[in-house]
C-alpha cells in the first residue's frame, strides 16, 4: 500500500505459546514480534521495528488472526511491507479458512481487565472497561458527505468478525493523493485495494457496506490491539481514535499490569494455521 514494492508472503504454524513472529526471509530470518514494544511509527499504518528491521502495515493481517482465532503464526515475508491485498482482512480470512487451523493443547490465555481506561487527546477518544466478553464500539467523523459521523459496535463472537469486519476496506481521498504520495505514502494505492473518495462520491462503488469506513477502523483497532499479544475481555471505545491512540493503549496496558489479570476460560483452546502458503497474496 505505501512502499509499493512488491512482497510474498507465506504464513506458517508455530507452536502453542509462541505468538505471532515476523520473519524476514530477506534478512537471514530475522524475527520480529507482534508485541507492543515493538511498534516502531503509526500514521496511516501500523509498523513494527526490532534492532532496525522494519515490519509495515501489520494491523489487517493480525486482525484476521483475530477473527479466525490464531494465537500462533509466523509470517514469513521477504520486504518490509505486507500485501495489501484488496484493502480488508477478507482475503486473510479466507486464506486461513482454506487452509484450516488446528487447535493446541494449551488453553488460551486472556487479559480481562479490571479497571477502566481512558485516554483523551482533544476531540480524539479511546477507552477499555470490564466486560465479561470482547466488544468495540467506535465513532468517526469525516467532512464528507458519503461518511460524516458513524457509529458502528459488534460483539467480536460468535463469527461477528467474519460477517461484519472483516470485508470493509480501507479509503482515502482523491484529493489528498499528491501530499500523501509526496510524503512517500501510498505508493501502491488503487482502486483494487481501497475506496477512492472524491468530493462527493467514490470512484468504485458499491461499498459493501453502507457504513463501510467506520467499520474498517474497527478493523484496524482489533489489528492493533493484538499487539497486547493477548485477546481480552473487555468493552473497548473509541471516537475518531486512530493508529495511534490505538497502539497508546496497548503500551498503557502492557506497562501497568494493576489494569488486568490473566485468565483462561473452559474448554478454550489456542489455535494454529494448519498450513498456509501465500505468494504475493494468493495461496498455494
Amino acid at each position: 500500500m505505501h512502499s509499493g514494492a512488491s512482497v510474498h508472503l507465506r504464513i506458517l504454524p508455530a507452536a502453542a505459546g509462541s505468538g505471532i513472529v515476523f520473519r524476514r526471509i530477506d534478512l537471514d530470518g530475522f524475527e520480529v514480534e507482534a508485541i507492543g514494544r515493538n511498534v516502531a511509527r503509526v500514521s496511516y499504518a501500523t509498523s513494527l521495528m526490532k534492532k532496525g528491521v522494519l515490519i509495515s502495515t501489520t494491523e489487517h493481517l493480525l486482525s484476521a488472526f483475530f477473527g479466525t482465532g490464531v494465537d500462533n503464526a509466523i509470517v514469513e515475508l521477504d520486504n518490509l511491507e505486507l500485501p495489501i491485498l484488496d484493502g480488508s482482512a477478507r482475503p486473510f480470512v479466507e486464506f486461513i479458512q482454506k487452509v484450516g487451523i488446528r487447535q493446541q493443547r494449551r488453553p488460551r490465555t486472556y487479559l480481562r481487565i479490571r479497571r477502566e481506561v481512558e485516554l483523551r487527546e482533544g476531540n480524539k477518544f479511546i477507552a477499555v472497561y470490564p466486560a465479561d466478553s470482547y466488544s468495540v464500539s467506535y465513532t468517526i467523523n469525516f467532512p464528507h458527505p458519503l461518511i460524516g459521523k458513524e457509529t458502528f459496535r459488534v460483539e467480536l463472537q460468535d463469527g461477528n468478525y467474519l460477517r461484519e469486519v472483516a470485508p470493509a476496506r480501507t479509503f482515502g481521498s482523491r484529493e489528498d493523493e499528491p501530499a500523501m504520495r509526496n510524503m512517500g505514502l501510498i505508493r501502491g494505492a488503487s482502486r483494487e485495494n481501497c475506496i477512492v473518495l472524491t468530493h462527493d462520491g467514490v470512484e468504485n462503488p458499491p461499498l459493501r457496506f453502507a457504513d463501510e469506513f467506520v467499520r474498517h477502523k474497527v478493523l484496524d483497532l482489533i489489528g492493533d490491539l493484538a499487539l497486547l499479544g493477548k485477546q481480552i475481555l473487555g468493552n473497548v471505545v473509541a471516537d475518531r481514535a486512530g493508529h495511534a491512540m490505538h497502539t497508546a493503549l496497548v503500551s498503557l496496558l502492557l506497562r501497568d499490569r494493576t489494569l488486568w489479570e490473566e485468565t483462561t476460560l473452559e474448554e478454550d483452546f489456542r489455535a494454529a494455521p494448519v498450513t498456509s502458503h501465500a505468494a504475493a497474496g494468493q495461496m498455494a
